[in-house]
């Protein structure tokens, strides 16, 4: 039995813990049946073309916790802002723990998204987001809606500010053997309203874990959404992220991709404009060596006019590392002056690394302000030539250039506390010493 046939039959286990009259799973099991149909990607699909799943569907995976697995809060506390308050929602392989959790009800929403889905309070809210923004098409989020149950709620109501940051944490600990998850967040920001939110998945041993995790992010008028995205983990992990956020009226909201470990890793990150002035940014980082693999795709749609998105994305890549940029600007033709910018630039070490970018631009609107551009080079020899001349030895010279080359994209980092820890990954990365802000 392959991996599909598992999960596909592994359904009526899944059943048999859910309430089958919930409207919810009217949706799951047409999810189901597409999935069915459409199966895993494959490079044979344009979208796909760079990355194959091919090594990650091979292992034989846990599909759902046998016990609940306890770990100690000084095992995992260097994975969180330890350093100021937040909001925590922790699991632990896919299961919820409240002992390193801290959800509020007071003011805002910050739980469960089991507990929205069955409970008679939540039902409007529901009925009127859930899954109504993602990619009917894309067979990963289908397999995740199929046996969507749990992952992190957020709902801030009209003009909330949240005082503290959101953590949203995905443990994956060995325990089981290795483990296939799929979080599934819902959040939403109603009007005027502001929120940071930080997401990261972590391996806790050199197990094989598999996450496939959907997000849907609804910005309502004039609301404010910073979301950051982790991506550190051990070489043995694997993540496809598949995030739909849907912006109103003078919505802002940006969403930073820091993506330095794993093995392999597809970010999807889908933006759709659907009110005037809207403001996206969309800013990522990618430092990886070794064999790791990290795949990018972006969408931004534009639907409407008056709106602008600004697109940057780094790579740093090194031994047989593999990096890849897909993104994508749609502009309609009632979206006039929009002004989109997207830039994809890379720096090659190693001649054994590959980086395959691929930047589109798809302009239906006449009065409008765009442009995209890529490239991918090698540290810029007469920049190492004056460092060397001051002293500086060749490697150090190196670090420094790679690390100047990168640290610009933490200007819109908003948590300084974040920018700090960023900070320093990157440091470690690159084997440069810099003196970092406390």
């Amino acid at each position: 039995m392959d991996f599909k046939e598992k999960l596909i039959s592994s359904f009526m286990v899944f059943e048999q813990d859910i309430d089958l009259s919930n409207p919810v799973h009217e949706i799951r099991s047409k999810s189901l049946k597409n999935f069915e149909e459409k199966g895993f990607p494959n490079k044979k699909q344009e979208a796909w073309k760079y990355t194959s799943l091919a090594k990650i569907l091979k292992s034989d995976y846990g599909i759902f916790p046998k016990k609940e697995v306890a770990i100690e809060l000084k095992d995992v506390q260097k994975y969180f802002l330890y350093e100021i308050d937040t909001y925590k929602i922790v699991f632990i392989d896919g299961i919820y723990s409240p002992f390193l959790s801290d959800t509020t009800h007071d003011g805002l929403d910050v739980c469960l998204l089991s507990a929205a889905l069955t409970k008679p309070k939540y039902k409007n809210l529901i009925n009127k987001y859930f899954d109504k923004i993602s990619d009917k098409k894309d067979s990963l989020t289908l397999l995740n809606t199929s046996f969507s149950l749990e992952g992190a709620y957020i709902y801030l109501p009209k003009s909330v500010t949240s005082e503290k940051p959101i953590e949203i944490m995905h443990f994956s600990t060995g325990k089981q053997g290795d483990f296939f998850l799929q979080p599934r967040n819902l959040i939403i920001v109603e009007e005027n309203a502001e929120v940071q939110i930080l997401e990261r998945h972590q391996s806790l041993s050199n197990h094989k874990s598999f996450t496939n995790s959907v997000t849907e992010i609804y910005a309502k008028d004039s609301s404010r959404i910073d979301y950051y995205k982790i991506q550190n983990d051990r070489e043995e992990a694997y993540l496809i992220d598949n995030t739909y956020i849907s912006q109103n009226t003078k919505s802002n909201v940006d969403v930073h991709t820091f993506s330095f470990g794993g093995e392999i890793t597809r970010n999807n990150l889908n933006f759709y404009q659907n009110g005037e002035n809207c403001n996206s940014t969309l800013n990522g980082l990618t430092i990886i060596n070794a064999n790791q693999h990290v795949d990018h795709y972006t969408l931004v749609s534009h639907a409407q006019p008056n709106c602008e998105s600004h697109q940057e994305y780094k790579g740093i890549f090194s031994d047989k590392s593999v990096g890849v940029f897909n993104g994508k600007i749609l502009v309609d033709k009632i979206a006039q002056k929009t002004n989109a910018f997207q830039q994809n630039n890379n720096i090659v070490i190693d001649d054994r690394a590959t980086v395959n970018t691929k930047p589109q631009l798809e302009i239906f609107a006449d009065d409008v302000k765009c442009s995209h551009g890529c490239t991918i080079g090698q540290l810029d020899e007469e920049a190492l030539f004056y460092l060397r001349t001051r002293g500086i030895p060749i490697n150090e010279a190196r670090g420094l250039l790679t690390y100047a080359f990168a640290n610009n994209v933490l200007d819109s980092v908003k948590i300084p506390k974040l920018k700090s820890r960023i900070n320093q990954i990157i440091s470690s990365k690159l084997e440069v010493k810099i003196r970092h802000e406390l």
